[in-house]
């Protein structure tokens, strides 16, 4: 494994000590999958805290954050880096947070690694200890934001060479794409099923039947979650994700859709077949949502994007159910869903409030909800009137954020493709850009600045003149400063109100 020299050196230190440092959680089954570990968090069984406090403190500031958890963070060179000992968790009240934790420098290594929430978790990997274990990597993921990848063997010239510690498994699990629970004390914290959720959705596994039954029995825990801890998974999944549905998948199969009333809506609302061939609509959301991940702008987007992209795409349908009804269109009598997207603005507002996410992401992905179909209103083009008003609604989401979604709704009906509505979607895309409005909204030219130089006094009918100011350049009146004065000398405040 590729491990900072300094972080190295340092576990190098520890075991000249008598400690037995290695890396765990995260960053080894990162590791594993071919990609380049971000975080390192290290657990040093075989000495006391005392001893690894003291070994620690040369190597640069401490921080004991966790004395009673044995736990020691160490900042060096910019990172930081969790150091503890091994230790027991037991159940002392409800809720995540109610735990009595007792390190124990001596606990065998199967017990320490028993009280992570899952099998490929639970792997622990020692630099410079003999390998003990064989590995055959699964296939690597193609995750096309992660630039680097590692070899998956240890022995083959990296940095570090050591040994494989697998008490329970997590390699096997990690080969065959499977989440399992390690053990039962997983039922002991309810926000291990939302782990299990984004887990899934970010490296493409599957729930392990027992690991379902265990989640759908401690499925009223879900109410004791505090509301950021929900959101902390809901972020993963929707910033992370390289197959979103895995984790649908997981909430369906624990019950714990019916604690997102929206989403649990969607499942058994019909749509019509001829155009919808895929099924109903959690499987037609569930397919909007793997496609948009597919694109390279969204895995080349900043995380706030990608989240508010993913989560707008979730949601886009959410106003199916309440809308959906058997009725006469176009001389036959089909599934129709009329004003469904105006219909989910608000059910997608009350859903991301809920999870807990920001305000700037439910703003950015209620307008995506309420327009996704506005490329529909343009069969017969689009005027640039139209655009530049519809870039003014969607704020602030953008027209091309717009389009992604719309990209995402159309590649969401397997094995349906429709040239035509694509070419719709590009089109508007393409006019979006040379008004230079796809990625920004219209801002007024004429301010108030312009109307003090003109000579006249700040005043309430500044708003009026403005307003219409404003109106006239959506209408494509002027284009650039010296049009907007010239709009102005052809009016008086009275023709503006």
């Amino acid at each position: 494994m590729r491990i900072p020299e300094k972080l190295l050196a340092v576990m190098r230190a520890l075991r000249d000590a008598g400690g037995r440092p290695r890396l765990v959680g995260g960053c080894v089954r990162d590791w594993l999958l071919g990609l380049d570990p971000k975080d390192f968090d290290i657990e040093v069984p075989g000495m006391s805290f005392e001893q690894m406090h003291a070994i620690l403190a040369p190597f640069g500031a401490t921080d004991i954050v966790g004395r009673s958890f044995g736990v020691i963070k160490l900042r060096l060179d910019g990172a930081e880096y969790d150091f503890s000992l091994p230790r027991r968790e037991s159940k002392t009240g409800a809720g995540h947070r109610g735990f009595a934790v007792a390190p124990e420098p001596d606990l065998s290594d199967a017990d320490a690694a028993a009280r992570r929430d899952f099998t490929i978790n639970s792997i622990a990997y020692e630099p410079a200890a003999p390998a003990v274990h064989s590995w055959e990597p699964p296939l690597r993921m193609p995750l096309a934001r992660e630039r680097q990848t590692v070899n998956c063997e240890p022995g083959t010239g990296n940095r570090a060479e050591g040994a494989l510690i697998d008490p329970h498994h997590g390699a096997r699990d990690l080969r065959a794409r499977i989440l399992r629970h390690t053990s039962a004390a997983f039922a002991e914290d309810p926000l291990r099923v939302l782990r299990a959720f984004q887990l899934a959705a970010r490296f493409d596994l599957a729930l392990a039947p027992e690991t379902a039954a265990l989640c759908r029995s401690i499925a009223p825990a879900f109410h004791e979650l505090p509301i950021e801890r929900i959101w902390g998974e809901w972020q993963k999944w929707a910033e992370k994700s390289t197959k979103p549905s895995r984790g649908l998948e997981v909430l369906e199969q624990t019950g714990w859709l019916a604690h997102f009333p929206e989403l649990a809506a969607l499942r058994g609302t019909p749509q019509d077949p001829a155009w919808h061939p895929e099924g109903d609509v959690l499987a037609h959301t569930a397919h909007c949502c793997d496609a948009l991940v597919r694109l390279e702008e969204w895995q080349q987007s900043p995380p706030p994007r990608r989240r508010a992209l993913l989560l707008a795409v979730l949601a886009h349908d959410f106003g199916k159910p309440a809308t959906t009804q058997y009725a006469e269109r176009r001389g036959q009598l089909r599934w129709i869903s009329p004003g469904h997207e105006s219909a989910g603005g608000p059910l997608a507002e009350t859903f991301l409030q809920r999870i807990g996410a920001p305000r700037e992401t439910i703003a950015r992905a209620r307008q995506l909800v309420e327009h996704h179909l506005a490329h529909f209103s343009g069969r017969a083009g689009f005027s640039d009137t139209a655009i530049r008003r519809l870039a003014r609604r969607l704020l602030p989401a953008t027209i091309d954020d717009l389009c992604l979604v719309m990209r995402a709704d159309h590649d969401g009906r397997p094995p349906m493709h429709s040239p035509e509505v694509l070419a719709r979607i590009e089109q508007l895309r393409a006019r979006a850009r040379e008004l230079e409005i796809a990625s920004a909204a219209p801002r007024p030219i004429l301010l108030g600045r312009h109307l003090i130089a003109a000579g006249m006094k700040p005043g309430t009918q500044f708003k009026a003149i403005l307003d219409a100011a404003f109106e006239a350049q959506l209408e494509g009146a002027f284009s650039d400063e010296a049009g907007a004065l010239e709009w102005m000398g052809k009016y008086s405040p009275e023709e503006m109100k």
